[in-house]
């Protein structure tokens, strides 16, 4: 028995645990890798997840970095049951779809810069709409803690991680040649009291815990706090006569932002004459799914849909934008509004056409309201970035930038630590999984500090053996990807060399040409900037 790490290993995108078993071979998770282009290389590199050599999929929810890849697998030979519950189902179902059709448009205008630069053989969409349609005829639904057995010997439990509406913590019971092993994996934990889906729960202990550690170095803010936060920021960007702008993921934080807007309005906070606009096709169908499933919702959602009738996704100037035509057209609205659109990260999607229309504007406002990934442009404009790329034109952020970490799905690092502890005992396995190696190593300090627990934390592609809870573990850490510095910095300074052995030249050349030059050089002079001012 063993699991292998390949994704989400020190990283929190691409979710991927691959465990063999009982002669079989199946995976947690299937996600997509999210962030620069070396980390996003990896949803080519499929080779080693050896699509036609699993035979099941476990999902614990519908987040496109834990599902987000099984297209791909699909594309690649996979025709084997992807179980999960019925609500990650129904979400699944329109948000692969939608990833599709992203990774065909960014096929399209690769394929145009290819042919502009005259070069050939442009890369292939990821996968496409027809892949992410069959991949949901795979779909096998279950329900909250009720017993299955995908293979013999392997039995798995789901238990309602309170993330995302439908999201799970799976309890695994593994009987292999003899031995036992109990593994929980505890997907994306959800933080208690959140807004709409219910507490996050803890499943029987086990030998093994895989939990996630995104936020590990850090607390949230109160969602009172939170709030008032958002309440100021549109405030603010009414006052300037400007549009707030807020990157959302289409699922669980869209809704979870229409829910605060919808409270602030019941307050009066919410200008009458400032409309909100969803742009996000994914979005809108997402939030019919969730008002069909208000059975998931805690008592305070519950009540306000189930038993009053009172939808807290709706507001009088509420406007929902599905056509590209519509999307546009907010481009052209006169005054303040409210946007929230796709993607969370700025990665993608809408949200990166109204950056383009609003972030050099002093007045306006960008409010985070999710993680950002390492690598993403949403990352670099919090992290203070005095432009950003966006297609291809470099973009003054004059906009007024706020980070509220108060509507996070995820548990913050003191409830992460109160989820694991009933889950603690003598013999224990603590294996850190999805976050950043920062907050992977402060959290591992305090699980060690206040449960006498030594968390192990796996490097991309390390393969873990699984031993019950009276064995030691043991396990390979095959080689990291390293980057070759040193031909890397070698092949700089053979070319600058070869540049200045050329400059004689070049100041012979008539002015156009020169230009061209002094261009390509200033190009280079900002990157290096810019590379400089990250160490």
């Amino acid at each position: 028995m063993k699991v292998q790490f390949l994704g989400a290993a020190q990283t929190v995108t691409g979710s991927c645990y691959m465990l063999e078993a009982c002669g079989k071979r199946f995976c947690v998770d299937c996600g997509m890798h999210q962030g620069n282009k070396a980390i996003e290389k990896r949803n080519r590199e499929t080779e080693v997840y050896r699509p036609t050599d699993i035979d099941f999929v476990l999902l614990t929810h519908a987040h496109i970095d834990h599902s987000g890849l099984l297209p791909r697998m699909v594309r690649e030979g996979y025709s084997n049951p992807v179980y999960c519950t019925r609500a990650t189902s129904e979400l699944l179902d329109i948000m692969l779809q939608d990833s599709a059709h992203i990774q065909e448009m960014e096929a399209q205008w690769e394929a145009r810069k290819y042919q502009r630069r005259g070069l050939s053989n442009p890369p292939d969409a990821l996968y496409t709409t027809e892949d992410a349609q069959k991949t949901s005829t795979l779909f096998h639904t279950v329900d909250y803690h009720t017993p299955f057995e995908p293979a013999p010997g392997i039995r798995v439990v789901y238990y309602d991680a309170g993330h995302i509406l439908g999201s799970g913590t799976l309890r695994i019971e593994i009987n292999d040649n003899g031995k036992t092993v109990s593994l929980i994996f505890s997907g994306d934990i959800g933080r208690p009291q959140s807004l709409i889906v219910r507490d996050p729960e803890n499943p029987p202990k086990a030998d093994y815990v895989f939990m996630e550690s995104t936020y590990g170095d850090r607390d949230h803010k109160s969602k009172e706090v939170s709030v008032d936060e958002l309440a100021q920021a549109i405030a603010y960007s009414y006052g300037k006569g400007e549009k707030v702008i807020i990157p959302a993921f289409a699922v669980e934080r869209t809704q979870e932002v229409l829910y605060c807007l919808h409270a602030l309005n019941r307050e009066g906070k919410l200008p009458e004459d400032m409309p909100v606009f969803v742009d996000s096709p994914l979005a809108i169908r997402a939030t019919k799914v969730f008002e069909q499933h208000c059975n998931l919702f805690d008592d305070d959602a519950k009540d306000l849909l189930c038993n009053n009738g009172e939808n807290p996704f709706s507001l009088p100037n509420l406007r929902y934008t599905l056509s590209v035509e519509e999307s546009r057209a907010i481009n052209d609205h006169k005054g303040p509004a409210i946007i929230i659109s796709a993607s969370g990260m700025c990665n993608a999607g809408r949200v990166r056409h109204h950056l383009r229309h609003n972030i050099w504007k002093p007045g306006a406002s960008i409010v985070f309201v999710g993680y950002q990934a390492v690598g993403t442009p949403g990352r670099s404009i919090v992290n203070k970035a005095k432009k950003i790329t966006l297609f291809g034109e470099d973009t003054e952020i004059a906009a007024r930038i706020v980070t509220i970490n108060g509507f996070s799905a995820h548990a913050g690092q003191s409830q992460l630590q109160d989820w694991l502890a009933p889950l603690v005992h003598d013999k224990v396995k603590v294996v850190l999984v999805h976050g950043d190696n920062g907050a992977q190593t402060t959290l591992a300090g305090l699980i060690q500090q206040r449960f006498g627990v030594t968390p192990f934390i796996p490097v991309h592609h390390e393969e873990l053996q699984l031993t019950p809870a009276d064995e030691p573990v043991r396990h390979t850490a095959p080689a990291q990807p390293r980057v070759d510095w040193d031909f890397l910095t070698g092949e700089l300074e053979r070319k600058w060399g070869m540049l200045k052995t050329k400059m004689d030249s070049v100041h012979t050349r008539p002015w156009v040409e020169q230009t061209d030059v002094q261009e390509a050089l200033e190009k280079l002079d900002y990157a290096l900037t810019r590379t400089l001012s990250r160490m």
